[in-house]
């Protein structure tokens, strides 16, 4: 296998085109290729620095988990740290975790940010949304969101090897007129719902979990609603 090792947008796009399978830190992939063989050529965006973006408001998509820190937001942070061991977050990518794995443990912190992806194919690079990523497979180049006020990331005990862990992601951005919107993501076996509600100045905690419950988190089993309950309200507690 060819590895190639861009430092351009540009040059990524050209090997690319090449019919290079893009590749992060192959901690996915690296069996399914000793098993049904290696590609001829492979694409990492480890030197492209628009990839490794680590901001207030933007990751990229080449960045090793462990190097997520308190420099993103709380929900992201936590979720990157949350994942496998330490050998697995100096090897694994934020894009690999977010499009490549079934697990996908930084994607519900990713949808309560409201977060925007830009992503390279052949043709160039151009912005969507998360839900595209995942079905599309894209290649994620970097994701970009509007700074939260207050954000909160619970992921339950689990044993190797077991049934994914519930995860409850939250976060509250500032609204026009004082008050917030509040965005919750929970992580229910392998599927993950999604729920919002606005958070008027003066409205108490119990109106907005209400109306939560309205949403599709209301479909939710009791245990994970009851933690979910417990993180909202937590959540709302920080708020100014």
């Amino acid at each position: 296998m060819l590895l190639r090792l861009p430092t351009s947008v540009s040059e990524a796009r050209a090997h690319l085109a090449e019919g290079a399978v893009p590749v992060g830190g192959a901690t996915l992939v690296w069996g399914v290729w000793q098993r049904d063989g290696f590609p001829e050529l492979a694409v990492s965006l480890r030197h492209v620095p628009e990839a490794n973006v680590l901001e207030r408001d933007a990751l990229g998509g080449a960045v090793l988990l462990h190097r997520v820190d308190d420099r993103v937001p709380e929900v992201l942070h936590r979720a990157a740290g949350s994942v496998g061991t330490g050998a697995v977050r100096r090897t694994a990518t934020v894009g690999g975790n977010i499009v490549g794995s079934t697990l996908r443990c930084l994607l519900p912190a990713a949808l309560v940010l409201d977060a925007r992806a830009t992503v390279l194919d052949q043709d160039g690079t151009y912005e969507t949304d998360l839900p595209e990523v995942i079905a599309k497979r894209h290649l994620l180049l970097a994701l970009r969101w509007r700074e939260p006020v207050a954000s909160g990331y619970h992921k339950a005990p689990a044993d190797a090897g077991g049934s994914p862990p519930l995860v409850v992601a939250a976060a509250a951005h500032a609204e026009e007129g004082g008050g917030h919107r509040l965005r919750v993501a929970v992580r229910d076996d392998h599927e993950v719902v999604t729920g919002s509600a606005a958070r008027p100045a003066g409205t108490d905690h119990g109106q907005v979990l209400r109306n939560l419950e309205e949403t599709d988190l209301g479909a939710l089993p009791p245990t994970a609603r009851q933690v979910l309950r417990r993180e909202v309200t937590d959540l709302l507690s920080r708020l100014p």
